[in-house]
């Protein structure tokens, strides 16, 4: 049966797999054949149409220096269909050919033995009996590869498949149950058994049903009893290998028991001695811990006197440490002892109170120092108290101590004011303090002298407030810098021994003095008593591993911790008191110089992360501490501006002299300077505040002498005036580079006469007296900026206003006729237009002169407001153009009126001329005084221009052409006498009239 399932089994020699048989290999005799690959390509680098991408034969470009399938000497076609051959050989491509393709004889390889039928002889041997086992389960069971044994087991399968296709299906169902009413009444039908039908009837259908299910159960059994057959060598294979193990099974329950009994003699011989020898020393060495243990509580049942007594004697630091300490050991070492239940909440509680009591006295320590004379030359009230509080305030984390100090600064700035306000104001004897109680009230009736004196007083005061701000506040940095170096030179120390302690094994713990074992025995003792438990010996070790470790990483604190507190105890308990009080004073002086030695238990290293602020926290108060000096200063100026804005509410500010406000800004720049040097950043709101002062100031400052231009305008009935002598130095002196407003000259001093011009550079200016007091007004300006640099764009922009509004006014007075209804002129002359040309030549001059030194008085970026003084210069140049435009105006209507009525006839010169030359004259002599000597030649030109183009209309209305003619005569004769009569004038002699131009060009 077994040779259905495949090939048969062979028996294997007896050097193969232990359960003698393999599977038969390939026959020897069977060839394999490659698969024909098609010739390369031509060029193979082209792809082809195949799968394979590019063709990866020889090339016959680039192969064609080298031997190559190409190199063939025999022609492949040819040979395959060689005539001479009767017939084709079937072996042409396996068979082994010669170098020119030819049939050559292969001599045999002297590597490969000559293989014969001897050599299988012992296979053949060792195969010969399951060789006839096979062939007869062969016969037994024919092979199902066999023809006629396939025919007759499918000829038996389709019989059996039949047969079972008589069986109803309900039979094959996977549900089938008769308990199911359906069911049974389908298996059995009772309705072939009716009462009626008789009892015969009745038998005969009983055995009828049960005859055909016993054939329905033959059949079935039958093909049960086939497929049994069929694996019947399977089953019997699973039976022989249920016993084979079976008899695997006693053979190891069996070695099993005799390895229980060696290893129970083992444990009676080898065991149990030096088990009990290990459960002693373990025993001793909990009763060693035992007695440490007490100790221990002994020390810390201490706690609460000693804290007492360093609490009274305010070593805040040292009862803060001995608190930490006694609760790490509480919480480490005498986790769970019932005596010590409430201990810890009271030490907490404990801690707490400390908490407020340093906060207290932090407050009153500010209050002192913030509040204390300024004659004292300490500039650090109690340096230790100090340090000592801040290291415990650090210690609890309360880092927010320095806003208490910040509130404090905040209320002694305001208590500095005060004090200086009522000590002025006790010296001042116009003041009654009885009717005028307020001090804002009682600033505003000082003089402003008085009041300057106070405001420097208040200055002084600040500067030393922010001394001893600083002074203070740097022993503070010092500490939490101290703190933040001690955090992480521990921080490295830690970690250079935990680099130690993985370098160099497990040896920590032997330096421990009251532990007389060595680490290796203590770890064995604690292993042998936990495998005696019953525990695995792998969870016994690494319990063990574990807690070397944590021994490793805290010996010191542990050891130390316990030394700390059985001091404390001796030094509490002992006869002599006085060693208690030696240390107390001791670890006093240690906790006021704020280093990291601190008295018995801050020497442990106990000032962890867990315990002292992170290295960010304490960056971050020393950064605060910082702020805090900025916010002192911030403090201080804010006083100071409402000392300034309490003056200023009744205007008096705006209402000083320009020197007064000058004193003022000085006063105020030099106590901004002060405490930017002292305090390192710069404060904006004094100088914020001074700064809106000085725009009042200035605006006050303009609007006064906007006010006095307008009314010296107003009255200004624009002729020549005479120019004092002080005017002429004022002008020498600019000339020479000095933008400042000369000193007064005493009374006595010799008077000199004044004179009919103004001279600047060389030139002379005819000017009215509103241009004098001008140039006095700006230079008014430019002193003021000299003084109180801060105003310049604000006073540059004012100046410019005030620039424009006398150009602009004086524009409406003279071009615009306004003068006649202001000042009652009867009209506006020649004599006056060339007067105000020649004012604004002047201001003109200056304007340059002006920019140059505003411009040294501002910064680069702030340049740009110089564009005002190019508008204004502008507006100048072309009121001047509108003026001599005037001027010629007036020529051309005369010229216009008078030349309308000329006739050319005798007697020549006519008259018509004769009032034209008397004109002329009359207006060189009215602005030859006035204006230079080279504008009055331009003036005269553009006037002779449009005199040209009135006759050239009027010649030409007569017809009157340059014919030779007697009217071209008469007209020569007038035209002569014109040029004559206005060359004659001063500074025209050699002016170019150009009178051929008034005939008209002959065509």
């Amino acid at each position: 049966m077994a040779s259905s399932h495949g090939s048969s089994p062979v028996p294997h020699s007896s050097k193969g797999s232990s359960d003698g048989f393999y599977r038969k290999g390939p026959e020897p005799s069977s060839r394999h054949y490659r698969s024909v690959c098609s010739l390369p390509d031509v060029c193979p680098k082209e792809p082809t149409g195949e799968a394979r991408g590019l063709c990866d034969g020889p090339s016959v470009v680039a192969d064609q220096h080298r031997w190559t399938i190409y190199s063939s000497k025999v022609n492949l076609p040819a040979a395959l269909n060689d005539p001479r051959l009767a017939k084709r050989e079937s072996d042409f491509f396996t068979k082994t050919w010669g170098l020119d393709f030819v049939e050559t004889e292969v001599m045999p390889s002297f590597y490969l033995p000559n293989i014969t039928k001897e050599h299988f002889t012992p296979y053949l041997q060792e195969t010969a009996q399951k060789e006839k086992i096979h062939e007869r389960c062969k016969a037994i069971c024919p092979n199902k590869d066999d023809p006629d044994s396939v025919s007759s087991i499918t000829h038996n399968h389709e019989k059996a498949r039949e047969e079972l296709e008589q069986v109803p299906k309900i039979f094959m169902k996977p549900d089938f149950a008769l308990n199911d009413p359906v069911t049974f009444n389908a298996v059995l039908p009772w309705s072939h058994f009716s009462v009626a039908s008789g009892k015969n009837r009745d038998g005969a259908s009983s055995r009828l049903l049960q005859e055909k299910l016993s054939h329905y159960l033959d059949v079935v059994e039958v093909c049960i009893a086939r497929q049994i057959s069929l694996r019947s060598e399977a089953f019997f294979h699973a039976m022989s290998s249920q016993h084979e193990l079976q008899d695997r099974l006693q053979e190891t329950a069996h070695a099993v028991s005799t390895l229980r009994g060696r290893m129970a003699s083992m444990e009676r011989v080898m065991c149990e001695g030096p088990l009990k020898a290990l459960q002693q020393t373990l025993t001793r060495s909990n009763c060693v811990r035992l007695h440490d243990k007490l100790k221990l509580m002994a020390a810390v049942h201490q706690t609460q006197p000693t804290v007492q007594l360093l609490l009274s004697t305010s070593e805040f630091v040292g009862a803060l440490e001995l608190i930490a300490t006694t609760k790490e050991v509480l919480q480490q070492e005498l986790q769970g002892i019932h005596s010590f239940r409430h201990l810890g909440s009271q030490l907490c509680e404990m801690e707490r109170l400390i908490d407020k009591m340093m906060v207290a006295d932090f407050t009153t320590y500010a209050k002192s120092d913030l509040n204390r004379p300024f004659e004292e030359d300490s500039q650090v009230l109690e340096k230790d108290r100090l340090q000592s509080l801040v290291f415990g305030l650090l210690r609890q984390r309360k880092l927010d101590f320095l806003d208490i100090y910040s509130d404090e600064i905040i209320q002694a700035a305001k208590g500095i004011v005060r004090q200086c306000v009522l000590r002025t104001v006790s010296q001042i004897d116009e003041i009654d303090t009885d009717v005028v109680m307020k001090l804002p009230d009682q600033m505003r009736l000082m003089a402003f002298c008085q009041w300057f004196e106070l405001l420097q007083d208040i200055f002084e005061h600040f500067i030393l407030f922010l001394k001893r701000i600083k002074a203070t506040l740097s022993v503070v940095r010092a500490v939490v810098l101290e703190v933040l170096d001690s955090s992480q030179r521990s921080r490295q120390m830690a970690e250079g021994r935990e680099r130690a302690g993985a370098g160099g094994g497990g040896g920590g713990d032997q330096g421990e003095e009251e532990e007389p074992l060595d680490g290796n025995l203590r770890v064995g003792s604690e292993l042998a008593y936990l495998t005696h438990e019953g525990l695995f010996i792998s969870d016994a070790m690494n319990e063990a591993e574990q807690q070397q470790q944590q021994q490793q990483q805290q010996p010191e604190v542990r050891s130390t911790t316990t030394q700390a507190l059985t001091q404390t105890r001796r030094d509490v308990c002992g006869s002599d008191s006085a060693s208690a009080t030696t240390e107390s004073s001791s670890s006093r002086e240690h906790t006021s110089n704020t280093t990291s030695t601190l008295p018995g238990v801050l020497a442990t290293g106990l000032s962890s992360e867990d315990v002292m602020p992170s290295d960010l926290e304490l960056g971050r108060v020393a950064n605060n501490v910082q702020e805090l000096l900025y916010t002192a200063s911030d403090v201080s100026h804010d006083r100071c501006v409402k000392v300034l804005i309490t003056r200023a509410k009744d205007g008096s500010l705006e209402r000083l002299s320009s020197a007064e406000f000058v004193r003022l800004s000085q006063a105020v720049e030099a106590f901004v300077k002060d405490t930017e040097e002292l305090c390192g950043r710069r404060s904006v709101s004094l100088r914020g505040a001074l700064q809106s002062q000085a725009n009042r100031f200035v605006h006050r400052f303009h609007e006064e002498r906007k006010t006095k231009l307008s009314l010296l305008l107003d009255n200004e009935r624009w002729k020549q005036a005479e120019v004092p002598a002080e005017f002429q130095d004022l002008v020498n002196s600019i000339a020479d580079g000095r933008i400042t407003l000369p000193d007064r000259k005493p009374s006595g001093t010799e008077e000199r006469k004044p004179s009919d011009y103004l001279t600047v550079d060389g030139q002379r200016y005819a000017v009215v007296g509103t241009v004098l007091l001008l140039i006095r007004i700006f230079l008014e300006y430019c002193q003021c900026v000299n003084d109180i640099p801060s105003i310049a764009t604000d006073m540059l922009t004012r100046l410019s206003d005030l620039l424009k509004h006398f150009n602009s006014r004086s524009c409406q007075l003279v071009l615009g006729a306004g003068a006649l209804q202001v000042v009652g002129l009867k009209t506006i002359t020649t004599k006056n237009l060339a007067l105000v040309s020649r004012c604004l030549q002047l201001v003109v001059h200056y304007i340059p002169i002006i920019r140059a030194h505003f411009e040294t008085k501002l910064q680069p970026k702030q340049y740009s407001v110089l564009r005002h003084f190019d508008h204004i210069t502008k507006d100048y140049n072309d009121h001047i153009a509108e003026i001599s435009a005037k001027l010629v105006a007036i020529m051309d209507s005369l010229f216009e009126k008078v030349l309308s009525k000329y006739e050319v006839k005798a007697p020549m010169p006519s008259a018509c001329f004769r009032n034209i030359c008397k004109q002329m004259a009359k207006m060189h002599e009215a602005i030859s005084d006035l204006l230079p000597e080279e504008q009055t030649p331009m003036l005269f030109l553009k006037i002779n221009a449009s005199f040209r183009m009135h006759l050239k209309r009027q010649l030409a209305k007569l017809g009157v052409i340059n014919d030779g003619g007697p009217q071209h005569g008469l007209v020569v004769v007038d035209v002569a006498f014109y040029t004559e009569n206005v060359q004659v004038l001063r500074s025209l002699e050699r002016l170019d009239l150009n009178m051929a131009a008034i005939w008209e060009q002959k065509r």
